[in-house]
């Protein structure tokens, strides 16, 4: 592979022709889908150029590689994240869909040696607790994110943080307090309400 003069190695461009051929023009050789899958997995960068427009079309390409390792049974997506990911679609948090998958990746990608470890040297403990752990608070990156976008989403789904010392078991509510907090109810109930009306 050839490198420029700082010495990074330099984007290979895969040409694809009308009848679906794909072009190496590093080697003159011409590859498959199955090639360009190793040559991911093996690091080398490289971008697919339509060989008659010259457009970018390295995303559908990718895209294509996914589907065919799917579609030979190595099923990594499961149904569940697809439907997920559809109903995203034209949604208004789409935009911020790809950097949160960008992050999850690329955590699980630092994190695999330490995972593949902890597989091959003990079992008693499963190895992905770590990835869970990561993928929490990578969803409660996602949920202040959407705070950001909707005005109820903080006071709804956020919890009160923990307290740093054990807390004192609360006193009994007096007479008074209880009408206080029937009152604070109600307001919350009618709120939602009015909520739930908007939506409608």
């Amino acid at each position: 592979m050839s490198q420029k003069s700082d010495g990074k190695e330099e984007t290979i461009v895969i040409k694809k022709y009308a009848n679906r051929r794909l072009y190496n023009t590093a080697t003159s050789t011409y590859v498959t889908l199955d090639d360009l899958a190793e040559m991911v997995k093996s690091g080398a960068d490289f971008t697919v150029k339509d060989a008659k427009t010259g457009e970018d079309i390295t995303h559908s390409v990718l895209t294509q590689i996914i589907f065919e390792q799917e579609s030979k049974g190595e099923n990594m997506l499961p149904v569940s994240f697809l439907r997920q990911l559809i109903r995203f679609y034209g949604d208004s948090m789409q935009h911020l869909v790809p950097s949160y998958l960008n992050v999850s990746l690329d955590m699980l990608t630092q994190e695999q040696d330490r995972l593949r470890n902890s597989m091959d040297t003990s079992f008693a403990k499963t190895p992905f607790d770590a990835m869970e752990d990561q993928v929490r608070q990578n969803m409660d990156m996602f949920k202040q994110a959407v705070t950001m976008f909707s005005p109820f989403a903080g006071s709804m789904d956020t919890a009160p943080e923990s307290p740093s010392e054990p807390a004192e078991e609360p006193e009994t509510p007096q007479p008074n307090e209880m009408e206080l907090l029937r009152d604070q109810l109600a307001k919350m109930q009618s709120q939602l309400d009015r909520l739930d009306k908007d939506k409608s």
